[in-house]
């Protein structure tokens, strides 16, 4: 009889330790979240340009600098895997993509290998974008120089500037909660402001 009442108690100890095992639960954290990460930004460069310009991307794919914002310069960021991006022109609802000569155009579907650029983050708040299938710097085109190796481009720095979102109306009294600032190591706010931080990543 004793030794019935042992093998019963290590069976109930077995089915205990079955019922009572912790499963794992799918972390939620925004900050890890990177696929739903976008941010809608004009991107402009003063670097070895003909002058001060914003990428605009057209509705016919053609890829240009143009000195002062437009809805065409509009457009989101949007994270495939750490520090690799995707960029997508808000009103062309195309993919930027670069071909291995570097040239830059708008695709209406996403390629991986033509539209996925690594984002550089620097200390002075531009970043650099470069090609990760290629290699090559993302840069405008240039309209009075002669056609180069893109092998002998440079790093060019692109400024991140904030987009207008699609803000939801509030109501009377009552004001729309904020969202979590991703890009912050503070995202709900309960330190305080951060200091020299990326304007990529500023709300």
């Amino acid at each position: 009889m004793d030794w019935m009442r042992s093998r019963d108690g290590v069976l109930l100890a077995v089915l205990l330790l079955e019922v009572c095992q912790a499963h794992p639960i799918p972390d939620s954290s925004p900050l890890l979240q990177f696929g739903s990460q976008v941010r809608q930004r004009h991107l402009y460069t003063d670097d070895d340009q003909d002058t001060e310009a914003h990428l605009e991307m057209r509705e016919d794919g053609t890829v240009v600098g143009t000195t002062h914002r437009s809805p065409e310069s509009l457009l989101e960021l949007k994270a495939l895997k750490p520090g690799v991006i995707q960029i997508r022109g808000v009103k062309a609802s195309r993919f930027l993509c670069q071909r291995p000569d570097g040239t830059l155009y708008g695709s209406p579907h996403f390629d991986p290998k033509a539209c996925s650029f690594r984002e550089l983050l620097l200390e002075d708040g531009y970043n650099v974008y470069q090609s990760e299938a290629h290699g090559l710097p993302l840069r405008l085109p240039q309209r009075h120089s002669p056609k180069q190796n893109p092998a002998s481009w440079g790093s060019v720095r692109f400024l991140p500037v904030p987009g207008l979102l699609h803000q939801p109306q509030e109501r009377p009294g009552f004001p729309a909660p904020e969202p979590p600032d991703v890009g912050s190591s503070d995202p709900l706010s309960m330190v305080g402001s951060l200091q020299g931080r990326s304007p990529s990543y500023a709300s």
